[in-house]
């Protein structure tokens, strides 16, 4: 499908947002910038998109097997990531079930922080996991630039005490409209330097990259340039798959949507030990 733009229906998740949560989308409907229609679906509200909300739409999910051998799944460390939908997550539950890392959405564009933000970030800190914010990306509402400030403003920073991880740019299928924000590859690649540019001058780490291949490669011609920034690639299967081009590893996996407790599972590729150093910089 490289280079054809396309539209989808995006899976929606039962929500634990109650009254507050509908106020607060009621008010980012009314303060969001309009989005492009969806042939075939209802646009989602502006605020509302989550990390892997494109990847069972566009990519589905394999149901195999994890074949990798036990030996190899001792060297991954398991992970998860939550936004609004997760409301307050049971973060001893997690834990205890061996959950070791976690990322919370923070941010969305320029319009959208996540209410639910300081329970999460603070809560998985508290039980003993590394952990992390993460921006959803709108590159067809502000630059890079402009949306890199606004995540580190709002809780997207990074600190050097070994249980913070550097930001992640959620970078995938727009779930308001056309699948590339309507940007041509050079364009897209242009507004992802800029804001890897302005986060590192911000907090002197390479943001994670979080993405999917097939969108790399539609959306920015499989470029190969943004290796100096860790992979969390995203594959609902048995393996992670053929990766981006430019990276020959990956750094985090994003294997389920589906966790036992709540949230999408992730693996990270090394020991808890290995984590702790990566997150250290």
């Amino acid at each position: 499908m490289d280079g054809v733009r396309t539209s989808m229906t995006f899976p929606s998740r039962p929500s634990r947002l109650g009254l507050t949560g509908v106020l607060t989308g009621l008010l980012l409907l009314l303060s969001s910038p309009p989005a492009t229609p969806a042939p075939g679906g209802a646009i989602p509200i502006r605020g509302s998109a989550y990390m892997g909300m494109g990847v069972l739409a566009h990519d589905g999910a394999a149901d195999l097997p994890d074949t990798a051998a036990p030996g190899s799944r001792a060297n991954l460390t398991e992970g998860v990531d939550v936004s609004s939908y997760q409301g307050d997550v049971a973060w001893s539950t997690l834990w205890g079930s061996g959950t070791k890392w976690a990322y919370s959405k923070a941010t969305e564009g320029t319009y959208y922080k996540n209410p639910y933000f300081a329970q999460q970030y603070t809560g998985s800190y508290n039980v003993g996991m590394v952990h992390g914010a993460y921006h959803f990306a709108t590159p067809d509402t502000t630059s890079g630039t402009t949306q890199a400030d606004y995540f580190v403003d709002h809780g997207g920073g990074w600190s050097k005490d070994g249980k913070t991880l550097p930001g992640a740019l959620d970078i995938e299928w727009n779930p308001y409209g056309d699948s590339c924000y309507g940007k041509s590859t050079s364009a897209m690649v242009s507004w992802i330097r800029d804001f890897l540019n302005r986060y590192k001058s911000r907090t002197g780490r390479s943001p994670v990259i979080y993405t999917a291949t097939s969108w790399w490669s539609q959306c920015t011609g499989n470029y190969g340039g943004f290796s100096a920034s860790p992979l969390w690639i995203a594959r609902y299967a048995s393996s992670a798959g053929t990766l981006p081009s430019g990276w020959s590893s990956y750094t985090m996996w994003q294997y389920t949507s589906s966790g036992a407790t709540v949230g999408d599972h992730d693996r990270f590729n090394g020991s808890l030990t290995k984590l702790r150093d990566f997150a250290t910089g």
